[in-house]
C-alpha cells in the first residue's frame, strides 16, 4: 500500500490500510487515519493530524507552514477530519500562534482542485469549494456552505451555514446562514432556497427564514430593528435561532447587508 519511491518519517504514524503513492513526501510529527488514500506526488508536513478514509489526490501540499510573517517557527498544526476528498493541487496551511494555533477542517468535505486554505481557518462539514475558492487568514465557514469557482473569502470573515457564495465572488464581510451571495465584491442576492431544497428543510421552517430575511434585507430597517423581530420569530424556529446567534456575534468585519 506505500510504494517504494515515497519518503516517510520514523515518527509519522500511519494507520491500516493507508495507501501513500509514489514520491510522495510524509514529514515529521504527521499522523495519518485509517483508509486515507495519499496519491503520488503529495507532500504533507507536520505537526498535522489526518482522519480515516479521506482520499488526498496529487500535487497536494498539505501542514506547510503559514504564509504569515509573524510565524515563527511555533509547532502549530492541521487538522483534517474524516472522509474528505481533497482534489489536485490544494494547499492547507497550518495555524499561528496568534489565533487558535490550529487550521482546522471537518469531515466529508469536497474540495476541488487548487483550493487554498489559509492559517487558522475553521472549515465545517459537508461543504462544498469548487476549483481555484481560496480562503484567507481566520476565515470560519459553516456545515454545508458552498463556494463556487474562484470565490475568494477575505480575512477574519464568517460564512454561516447552509450559505452559497457564487463564482468568482469577493467575500469582504459576514455571510448569514442560508444566504446567496454573489459578485465582486460580494452582495446578498436571495436565499439559498436550492439548498434548503436538498437538505429537506420543512416547508414552515422555509416560510420562518424568508421572513427573517425580509426583515433583515428588504424593510429597511436598522440592524437593532431587525434583531428585535429575529427575537420573536426564534421562538418558533431552529434555523431563525441559529441567523440570530450569527448576527448577534458580529465579527470584526460586519455582516453583509
Amino acid at each position: 500500500m506505500i510504494h517504494k519511491t515515497a519518503i516517510i518519517d520514523a515518527s509519522a504514524e500511519i494507520g491500516l490500510n493507508v495507501s501513500i503513492g509514489a514520491y510522495s513526501v510524509i514529514g515529521a510529527n504527521v499522523s495519518i487515519g485509517d483508509g486515507t488514500i495519499i496519491a503520488p506526488h503529495v507532500v504533507i508536513e507536520g505537526p498535522t493530524q489526518i482522519g480515516r478514509d479521506n482520499h488526498i489526490f496529487q500535487f497536494s501540499s498539505l501542514g506547510a507552514m503559514p504564509q504569515d510573517k509573524k510565524y515563527k517557527g511555533e509547532a502549530t498544526r492541521l487538522i483534517i477530519g474524516d472522509r474528505n476528498v481533497i482534489r489536485e493541487g490544494c494547499t492547507f496551511n497550518r495555524g499561528t500562534v496568534q489565533d487558535k494555533g490550529a487550521t482546522v477542517i471537518g469531515s466529508d468535505n469536497w474540495i476541488m482542485a487548487y483550493v487554498h486554505l489559509a492559517h487558522d481557518c475553521v472549515v465545517g462539514n459537508h461543504t462544498v469549494f469548487a476549483n481555484n475558492a481560496s480562503l484567507a487568514g481566520h476565515v470560519q465557514v459553516g456545515d454545508y456552505v458552498t463556494l463556487g469557482g474562484f470565490a475568494l473569502v477575505y480575512q477574519f470573515v464568517r460564512i454561516g451555514a447552509y450559505a452559497i457564495c457564487g463564482f468568482s465572488s469577493g467575500v469582504k464581510q459576514e455571510v448569514p446562514p442560508f444566504a446567496m451571495v454573489a459578485g465582486m465584491p460580494a452582495k446578498i442576492s436571495g436565499l439559498n432556497k436550492e439548498g434548503l431544497r436538498r437538505h429537506g428543510f420543512a416547508k414552515a421552517e422555509v416560510e420562518a427564514i424568508k421572513l427573517a430575511y425580509k426583515y433583515l434585507y428588504y424593510e429597511n430597517l436598522l440592524l437593532s430593528e431587525a434583531k428585535a423581530r429575529l427575537q420573536d420569530l426564534a421562538s418558533g424556529s431552529p434555523a431563525v435561532k441559529d441567523i440570530l446567534a450569527f448576527v448577534e456575534n458580529m465579527g470584526k468585519r460586519g455582516l453583509m447587508r
